[in-house]
């Protein structure tokens, strides 16, 4: 068995892009520029967007946040949105989720501008992936592509399942494993599909992204599998200063030893995920999607 050291990887792709901005500005070139919007005061949302101020930093990108509270009308966010397509010095942005109940997220994000969308949401950057064409795709399956193409993992020709249907996850990981040139088989289960177990315990990579804590024992997975974890559901724990820790999908301690290859919780599929936002900002500065 192999762990997949998400943490490694992503630091390595961090040196990678930190380079590539010191050559930019080297060269007299503008540094990429993230911008993020933060509606009121989720603890989550907050910690999350705090990394990814973060990473931009450690890289060399300029960065912006920017904060509206919890009763800003949807006609308001929408508005600064429209600001920011239009603001020239800004490669990219996000607007965090989950938004409050009274704001559309769907309408917030078909408001973004498609060459600003570095999370990959928009419909034209999702249907631009489906047909095969550049577009930014979303943060974590990218991520589990790097994760392939950096431990060599074979997926021509494999029988790829993925437990959830999230058309932030499930779905474009779909398309991205049935691309020609990657060539796996791919099904994806959910809280419909019959006999999950015995369709899980046929796969050669299983793919876990349900948000269901513990839910993949070793019964559902094949000898020799890679098994990729990309559940992080905050659980009470009396033994960390937060009072909660994150854990997985899969039950590792005893799914890890039947693996070739297996991510961790932390550590695995998460690092990769924030790094990609980086990655996806880097080509937004550098136009090479919409060329």
């Amino acid at each position: 068995m192999q762990l997949i050291d998400g943490k490694k990887i992503a630091g390595n792709i961090k040196l990678e892009i930190k380079k590539e901005v010191e050559q930019i500005k080297a060269g007299g070139g503008r540094i990429p520029h993230l911008a993020a919007i933060l509606v009121g005061h989720d603890g989550g949302s907050e910690t999350y967007v705090a990394y990814k101020m973060k990473d931009c930093e450690e890289v060399g990108f300029k960065s912006s946040l920017i904060r509206c509270e919890d009763d800003v009308t949807e006609d308001q966010l929408l508005k600064r949105i429209i600001e920011l397509n239009n603001e020239e010095d800004l490669d990219g942005f996000i607007v965090q989720l989950p938004l409050p109940e009274h704001i559309s997220e769907q309408k917030v994000i078909e408001a973004i501008d498609p060459k600003k969308d570095v999370d990959g949401f928009h419909a034209v950057n999702v249907g631009r992936m489906v047909i095969g064409l550049p577009s930014f795709v979303s943060a974590t399956p990218f991520g589990i592509m790097e994760l392939f193409k950096r431990y060599n993992i074979q997926t021509k020709g494999k029988n790829c399942v993925i437990m959830g249907r999230s058309k932030i996850v499930g779905r474009p990981l779909s398309v991205l494993l049935s691309q020609k040139g990657v060539d796996a088989t791919v099904t994806v289960v959910h809280s419909r599909t019959k006999d999950i177990k015995e369709v899980c315990a046929g796969a050669d990579i299983l793919v876990a992204a349900l948000g269901s804590p513990g839910f993949v024992t070793k019964d559902m997975v094949k000898e020799g599998a890679v098994v990729i974890d990309v559940g992080t559901t905050r659980v009470p724990s009396d033994k960390t200063k937060s009072g909660f820790k994150l854990k997985g999908d899969v039950v590792f301690d005893e799914v890890a030893p039947k693996c070739s290859f297996i991510t961790p919780v932390p550590g695995g599929v998460g690092p990769m995920t924030r790094v990609s936002l980086l990655n996806n900002t880097l080509l937004a500065a550098k136009k090479k999607i919409y060329s």
